[in-house]
């Protein structure tokens, strides 16, 4: 198959969006199919075989490290040039509309993706009142669609609540290979807790942004006096959050990519998520495939990863003390933590990227013979 993949968001960011789609690319090449993929330009222009066409885009205002990227009559040319059999639009908002107009105009077969909650994201940004613009926006453009993919079940549901039709759900996916229990190391436990690695060590993963919702873990902080955090990644939201976090005990560390990314996971005590908007939360997959057990919000696509008590634990986004509580029993019983922390390596390698990514292929090879979609069950 040829499949011309547009994103709004591609190498050399960094996110869970990014890591699904380097993953995908790499194991449909793998599989002989041939993607070339439409994004702003980052100055990357080969993925794991994989043509990447960049477009000239504009920062963000709301966030920088985005790029709107208009599209322009080089993309269609480069799409004729390229002639898929189909296409493939992710968060469709500007580059995307431009996938959905060459899908239509070319009469080729489209899928479209939903990777992140955005009507979520305004209340976070005081723009809670275009809610329900945005999400008759998005209905007008998923709908276009053959099919429309969604990352957790409860993604699914909220899509068809919105009148998004022809949904159905696009399994989750970890690379178990990289990340690994064994790659805890005190190295990399003393760089994290800012040389303090006897101290119990929380940790956060992520895009560094306000839906992120990290202040959050500041009351967890400082309900457990020797306990320390590190926040790892970076975003628009970093200098408030410095700010935010001042006198307390938390390191922040900035990217890690590769091994010192897995070895961050394996060698943390906990891995805290407050984020009430996740449609997946890729971010948990890969510290609970470190062997790291998570205290995460029962919110959003997070239940599908976490059972509470089994392989981490949930609270109630709506209870101030819940992620206090979890966190604290958590730290407290080392059997049971070493039990979780068990669980969830297991409960990972459930999931393998060779496996979400077969699962599309699927997807597409019905498309492609005519094959219709109704909504999901």
């Amino acid at each position: 198959m040829r499949v011309a993949l547009f994103t709004e968001t591609f190498l050399p960011k960094i996110d869970g969006i990014v890591t699904r789609l380097r993953h995908t690319v790499e194991h449909l090449q793998r599989n002989g199919d041939q993607v070339l993929v439409f994004c702003p330009d980052g100055g990357v222009r080969e993925h794991k075989g994989a043509k990447v066409h960049g477009v000239k885009g504009m920062p963000l205002p709301l966030y920088p490290e985005l790029k709107l990227a208009i599209p322009t009559p080089n993309v269609g040319k480069a799409l004729e040039r390229f002639n898929p059999d189909l296409v493939h639009v992710v968060n469709p908002a500007v580059l995307g509309l431009g996938g959905i107009y060459y899908a239509k105009t070319m009469n080729l077969p489209l899928v479209a993706s939903y990777h992140t909650h955005l009507p979520q994201y305004l209340q976070h940004y005081g723009l809670g009142s275009l809610e329900g613009l945005l999400w008759e926006l998005l209905k007008l453009a998923h709908n276009q669609a053959q099919l429309n993919l969604c990352t957790s079940t409860a993604m699914v549901e909220a899509l068809e609540t919105r009148g998004i039709e022809r949904v159905d759900l696009w399994q989750r996916g970890v690379d178990t290979e990289m990340f690994q229990p064994h790659l805890a190391s005190q190295q990399m436990r003393s760089r994290l807790s800012g040389g303090h690695p006897e101290s119990p060590l929380l940790l956060y993963v992520g895009r560094v942004s306000a839906e992120k919702q990290i202040d959050q873990i500041k009351p967890v902080l400082e309900a457990i006096p020797d306990a320390r955090l590190a926040i790892v990644g970076d975003g628009p939201y970093r200098e408030a959050l410095e700010a935010h976090f001042a006198g307390t005990k938390t390191n922040f560390v900035g990217y890690l990519q590769g091994l010192e990314l897995a070895s961050a996971f394996a060698s943390s005590d906990a891995f805290i998520f407050p984020s009430r908007t996740e449609t997946l939360g890729l971010v948990l997959l890969e510290a609970m495939a470190a062997g790291c057990p998570v205290v995460a919000a029962n919110s959003g696509g997070i239940p599908d990863i976490v059972t509470d008590g089994v392989n981490g634990y949930l609270f109630d986004p709506a209870d101030p003390d819940g992620a206090i509580v979890a966190t604290k029993r958590l730290l407290a019983a080392k059997e049971e933590r070493e039990k979780l922390r068990e669980n969830a390596r297991l409960e990972a390698e459930r999931w393998s990227w060779s496996a979400a990514t077969s699962q599309l292929r699927n997807y597409y090879q019905k498309i492609l013979k005519g094959e219709s979609f109704s909504m999901a069950a």
